[in-house]
């Protein structure tokens, strides 16, 4: 098993070599190879670190088993691997192949990476020597810059351009699905600077201890940070006396036996054997659960007739920078329409609420814009210390100041309930107060509607939206239009006050057609060629983080895609998708670095309409899939294993293993070969959208690193949110500062709501868990 880390790690999550892989190659099972070329590239570089790519070319008689070597010139040594195994803390290194790359025909290449530490040298000095199985490597020897210049690494298809406006340049290569060249435009990223070799910009979220009931006792669980370090243990009060007798260095959880459902609980982190300031006091689940009330808006009447509202999709940002969560709910109308649909519908609203129930702020986004799943999509995100809030707004929409945007008298609806006139904005609020920091114009525009695929308003109007770290630093705010036919993203940059537009990908630009009409009802984000920024994986088709086309399956639309560490064992990440074609694959793993399909099953010949990936049963390595057209459970190379699940639709990490459960309408369950075991029955709640049954939010909101539950109340008067009762053995840093993670959290609400996945394996038989690097405003 070989592991893939998140981002470049931290000193503190070092961990030996023998702990890390499964496989070893054994003495002397290497045979001689003829020849062979090296590209060492070094990938990024920060302070007293850098990472790298290696990728070898066999010149001579194919292998069925690889030992390359080299000396370090600079004084460098390994501190971690991936794709090899790899010799650690010595600058004299030895990879070799783990058990599923070694085998390489002639002409054929294999890669690995790795990070490294520096000694002497102030950047690392690249070998110029390499040995392959004993021979001298006769190719030529290639090498690449770091992250601030050039990156390659890869001897097929290439990206060149270039960016104005805004720090980030270079070039970048490595895709396999041909070549694309232009240019962006962007705006400073100004802002925060991150300290030297610090990664991205994250949260600054405080401790966020919590104690849930769990039988006669109270579960402590708190937030192992991405910047604390990574010996530091804890201590925890309840009511002012110590209940552990030494500092903590598991797992950040601690069961309170006997303990009153009133007690108050404090951690104090221990570092270097000091003892550091009380965290604050902790939020009581004392049922298990805890209510934020909200309060409905009123209801109303219009040509279709009257509606309420219901509580419906919801997101989490520190709107204020206290370090704690605060969550922004979506009000949709009970005369909600699908785009297909014809009729008025009531206003969206959106409101942010306190964990106490306080309201902090309302919009109400308007008659111009229509009420459904597939119009509003709003992205809740920190980009400077503390969050804001996105979204798509019109004449009419008032802020949470009370400030009208545009004309508040225009009434745009055609006789049929649609919008298809009129200006379109594009409107960054201030998460703590809700007012309209700026107001530009939505991108890309309307246009001509029967453009879009039909002349009645249905295609022209399917929006995705999310947030991504195109910069590889600090997260900008993407939006887009289409999927059926014309597809069209835009990525913006919210800095220093001001938003710019950083690029646009239009699959009518010219080399792009073929991109048309592979959007999803829901996108994803990840780092998916480990070049340290983020890709937009927006169904069969994925955008590199400059805005160009990186690969394409050409399978078509679909509902739903899962982007993870599905298959340790296979380098990198994956992408599993379900399609609506009935002539494509019913559903599909790809490479998500090249868009390689690994595995597929045959068409279905009818709209496979959900699916899931995660890992849900030990008893196979690696990630499990399954969807509603297919029959069975497949693992993570597509054989059928068994049962299929309950349910396909989220999973959630519940219980105390690495093992994902199932989560499905307002209940959560353990999947068994025979049958599934339920966990959770949450009482007096619904779940969103129909037949998609999903809950308001699921997410790693507070305690240790599993996630946490949010449905709305049948009366819609409270977001009753729960947390597992149990404990876990499992020591892992706060899942919201893995940022493939966070922003999937963000992108959560678009259209059809999936469930966030990080970009490392968690799951059974995982290696010690990666430690992202970042830092915080």
């Amino acid at each position: 098993m070989s592991l893939r880390p998140a981002a470049v790690l931290t000193a503190g999550a070092l961990v030996a070599g023998a702990a890390i892989w499964a496989t070893q190659l054994s003495a002397g099972a290497a045979e001689a190879a003829g020849g062979c070329r090296v590209n060492y590239s070094v990938t990024n570089a920060w302070q007293g670190g850098f990472g790298a790519n290696v990728e070898i070319t066999n010149l001579g008689d194919p292998v069925t088993a690889w030992s390359l070597r080299w000396t370090m010139a600079g004084g460098e040594a390994v501190t971690q691997a991936w794709g090899a195994d790899v010799t650690l803390g010595s600058s004299e290194v030895t990879a070799k192949n783990l058990s599923y790359n070694g085998s390489v025909a002639s002409g054929a290449t294999v890669s690995f990476g790795f990070n490294g530490s520096l000694s002497g040298s102030a950047t690392p000095v690249v070998p110029t020597s390499f040995t392959l199985n004993g021979t001298v490597c006769d190719g030529s020897t290639t090498s690449g810059g770091t992250s601030s210049g050039t990156t390659s690494g890869s001897t097929s298809g290439s990206t060149t351009g270039s960016t104005t406006g805004s720090t980030t340049s270079g070039t970048t290569s490595g895709s396999t699905s041909g070549s694309t060249s232009g240019s962006t435009t962007g705006g400073s990223t100004g802002g925060p600077t991150a300290p030297a070799g610090q990664g991205r910009q994250v949260e600054k979220l405080d401790r966020g201890v919590v104690s849930v009931r769990s039988g006669t006792g109270n579960l402590v669980s708190w937030r192992w940070l991405a910047t604390d370090p990574g010996n530091v243990a804890f201590n925890v009060y309840r009511d002012g006396t110590k209940v552990n007798s030494s500092p903590l260095t598991g797992a950040t959880n601690l069961l309170d036996g006997g303990a009153s459902a009133s007690a108050s609980y404090t951690v104090r982190a221990v570092v270097d054997g000091a003892e550091q300031a009380a965290s604050p006091a902790s939020l009581a689940l004392a049922s298990g659960y805890r209510d934020v009330p909200i309060s409905p808006p009123p209801g109303g009447s219009n040509a279709s007739g009257s509606y309420t509202y219901e509580a419906n999709d919801t997101s989490a940002g520190d709107l204020d920078g206290d370090g704690r969560y605060e969550f922004v709910v979506k009000w949709t109308p009970t005369d909600a329409k699908d785009n297909s649909q014809s009729g008025y519908t009531g206003n969206t609203i959106v409101d942010a609420y306190k964990l106490d129930g306080t309201r902090m702020w309302r919009i109400d986004l308007g008659r111009n814009i229509r009420s459904g799943a597939h119009y509003t999509q709003f992205q809740v995100y920190d980009g400077d210390g503390r969050a804001e809030v996105a979204m798509k707004t019109a004449d009419g929409t008032v802020d949470g100041a009370g400030k009208v945007i545009g004309s508040a008298s225009a009434d745009h609806r055609n006789s049929s309930g649609y919008v298809l006139a009129g200006p379109e904005y594009l409107t960054i609020f201030d998460g703590q107060s809700g007012a309209a920091l700026q107001t530009v114009n939505y991108e890309p525009p309307r246009g001509t509607v029967s453009s879009w695929g039909d002349n009645y308003g249905n295609r022209v109007d399917r929006f995705l939206a999310g947030t991504a770290y195109l910069d590889g630093q600090r997260p900008s705010l993407v939006m887009a239009r289409g999927y059926y036919t014309r597809t069209v993203v835009t990525a913006w940059d919210w800095r220093d006050g001001k938003l710019t537009r950083r690029w646009t990908f239009d699959s009518n630009a010219s080399g792009n057609s073929s991109y048309a009409g592979q959007g999803n009802h829901q996108l994803s984000v990840a780092d998916v060629d480990a070049d340290g920024k983020d890709e937009i994986v927006y169904g069969a088709m994925t955008l590199d983080d400059t805005g160009r086309g990186l690969w394409n399956t050409g399978q078509g639309h679909g509902d739903a895609l899962h982007v993870g560490d599905l298959d340790p064992s296979h380098a990198g990440l994956e992408v599993f998708k379900v399609d609506e074609d009935g002539s494509k694959y019913a559903d599909w793993v790809a490479d998500a670095r090249t868009g390689q399909i690994l595995w597929s099953h045959a068409s279905c010949g009818c709209d496979n309409g959900r699916g899931v990936s995660a890992d849900i049963h030990a008893g196979s390595p690696g990630a499990e899939s399954w969807s509603s057209a297919v029959s069975g459970l497949s693992d993570a190379k597509g054989r059928n294993i068994g049962r299929k699940p309950s349910s396909s639709n989220f999973v959630i990490w519940w219980d105390g293993d690495p093992v994902r459960e199932l989560l499905d309408g307002t209940h959560i369950d353990k999947y068994g070969t025979s049958s599934d075991t339920r966990l959770l029955t949450a009482s007096g709640v619904h779940s969103n959208n129909g037949t998609k049954a999903n809950p308001a939010l699921t997410a790693d909101l507070f305690g240790d690193w599993r996630e946490e539950a949010v449905w709305p109340t049948t009366d819609n008067r409270a977001l009753r949110v729960y947390s597992s009762p149990n404990e876990t053995s499992r020591r892992i840093t706060t899942l919201m500062h893995d940022t493939q993670y966070r922003v999937a959290v963000a992108w959560q609400n678009t259209a059809y709501n999936q469930p966030p996945h990080p970009s490392f394996f968690l799951g059974d038989g995982m290696p010690t868990a990666p430690r992202p690097s970042v830092y915080t405003p």
